[in-house]
């Protein structure tokens, strides 16, 4: 792959986007194939836009990207002031907003909305069961969500980790991990695969349900889920140097790239679904590039060729099919599915976006570290 003429398209049709949306922050593109304006300021996805825009100004220093990163992450002070609608997607709206803006230009601001953020986020920890409580308000299939937790909070405790990093302060730390060793013990199997969702009776702490949630069902593998596994551990083997996160990303990594070789490097959105419908997830694909070059960056030298050429073969597979670098058009990567039983299927979605830029932009060397 050229890399390089990849980044260039991507940096066109991004700048191109950027001048049509203003201050909108985009989601899915609608009918007419253009970005719509987020319906919720709370929304999970809203931090992604601004996360792309802030790796095209640090690649490349134009600074219309810089201006509309700012942008959004103004307008998420209305849902860190709105507060109660916050949930442990917090490093998704936040560690590409503030938190990238803070890392790139110490802007003081930023440092503090940050710190608010990973406030919040820590104040959803439950220490009786160790987990980050996911959602407030809500029932899983008849489960109180009181007692549950998601895979996807393994790509958010990052913010916890600037947080002690900023105050010095291990708190936010030590809580991150305790999560992730409640997922490492409950969540991810010993074959590498995971579940997406898992509860616990919030009075006993024993565990009672593993829903299947944005997968095909209970025991089965839901492929964003997995790649949130394979760069969520990788991430935290980063900020805490604990090996057992580093060899369950590697495990994950496996399963990963096991099952997405037999579809042609394009994963499914459910490993363990039926054969039909086909129903492929590139954003799985996307994400978990990120994360095979995160842990390339971890292993020995005689280990690393086998995260970096799987990074590739994903990406390579992106590229040939699913990839729209035309500026006229909003979104870039197509094949995305929000979740196995979601109405429409193979759509272009912006953290699909986001991730695959990240990926071109690792290989480069031009990247840096938002999480």
């Amino acid at each position: 792959m050229d890399y390089n003429l990849i980044l260039e398209e991507i940096t066109a049709k991004v700048k191109a986007e950027a001048k049509r949306l203003g201050t909108a922050i985009p989601y899915i593109p609608a009918e007419d194939g253009r970005y719509r304006d987020a319906e919720s300021i709370y929304w999970w996805t809203n931090g992604f836009w601004a996360g792309l825009l802030w790796q095209l100004y640090h690649a490349t220093g134009e600074e219309l990207f810089r201006a509309a990163a700012e942008s959004s992450e103004e307008r998420l002070d209305a849902a860190l002031d709105g507060f109660e609608n916050i949930d442990h997607d917090a490093g998704f709206l936040w560690l590409h907003t503030s938190g990238a803006n803070y890392r790139l230009t110490g802007n003081k601001r930023s440092e503090r909305r940050t710190l608010h953020a990973a406030a919040t986020l820590a104040g959803r920890y439950n220490p009786e069961l160790e987990i980050i409580r996911a959602w407030d308000g809500q029932w899983i299939k008849g489960f109180d969500t009181a007692g549950a937790a998601i895979v996807d909070t393994l790509m958010n405790l990052p913010l916890l980790y600037l947080a002690s990093e900023i105050t010095n302060d291990p708190r936010f730390k030590k809580i991150a991990m305790r999560h992730a060793d409640t997922m490492l013990k409950y969540m991810v199997r010993p074959d590498g695969s995971s579940n997406h969702q898992i509860v616990f009776d919030i009075n006993t702490g024993e565990l009672i349900a593993e829903p299947g949630g944005q997968g095909y069902e209970s025991g089965s593998s839901w492929s964003r889920g997995l790649s949130w596994a394979v760069y969520g551990y990788a991430l935290s083997y980063r900020h805490t140097g604990r090996e057992h996160y580093l060899n369950v990303a590697k495990r994950s990594a496996a399963y990963f790239m096991a099952n997405t070789a037999l579809t042609g490097y394009v994963p499914l959105a459910d490993f363990r679904a039926p054969k039909e419908p086909v129903y492929y997830d590139t954003t799985a694909g996307a994400a978990a590039a990120c994360g095979l070059l995160e842990i390339a960056g971890h292993v020995k030298e005689n280990e690393k060729a086998f995260y970096i050429e799987s990074a590739e073969k994903l990406l390579e597979a992106m590229d040939e099919k699913w990839c729209d670098y035309n500026p006229e058009t909003d979104g870039i990567l197509s094949g995305g599915s929000v979740s196995y039983h979601a109405p429409n299927h193979h759509e272009k979605i912006i953290y699909g976006d986001y991730f695959y830029t990240e990926a071109v932009l690792r290989f480069l060397r031009k990247d840096f570290l938002i999480w």
